[in-house]
């Protein structure tokens, strides 16, 4: 019976294959673990801006000031929308669009979900100015995921 691995001049046998291409997929998998641990692209899901609006500013802030090259992005829907219309306020009476300008300026984007717009009759005209626009944040959130980004309910 031949030995697994070749010795020189002999082709190596197809167990000794498999095993060089276990070794090469579990390399592979090590590396994109490895990866995953640096993570530079990172989405905040906002549905409910009186629970989830200062304290997702907070950590927003918190993120930038430990990792200030992070590609970040906010997802609103449903009642997180309010959290960028114009006038909004936090239940303590701390208004959301200078935390919001001031996260803006520092690279992060602020989506809002579209169907919720028309399922609650509002106009985009209603919103600050740093607030972009999305046909369906859910869709948004799952294709963002999609994309290696990481996910964060605050």
């Amino acid at each position: 019976m031949k030995q697994e691995g070749a010795s020189a001049g002999e082709r190596p046998t197809a167990a000794s294959r498999m095993n060089i291409r276990s070794l090469l997929v579990a390399a592979a998998l090590v590396l994109a673990a490895g990866a995953g641990w640096a993570q530079d692209k990172v989405v905040y899901h906002v549905d409910n801006a009186a629970a989830q609006g200062l304290k997702g500013l907070r950590n927003l802030r918190n993120h930038l000031d430990v990792d200030p090259s992070a590609k970040i992005i906010v997802v609103t829907h449903a009642e997180g929308v309010d959290l960028l219309m114009e006038g909004a306020k936090a239940a303590n009476g701390s208004e959301y669009a200078p935390l919001v300008s001031a996260l803006k300026a520092r690279g992060v984007a602020f989506e809002v979900c579209e169907i919720t717009l028309k399922n609650r009759g509002l106009k985009a005209e209603q919103f600050i100015q740093e607030a972009d626009f999305t046909p369906s944040g859910v869709v948004r959130l799952a294709k963002l995921q999609g994309q290696g980004y990481a996910y964060i309910k605050p």
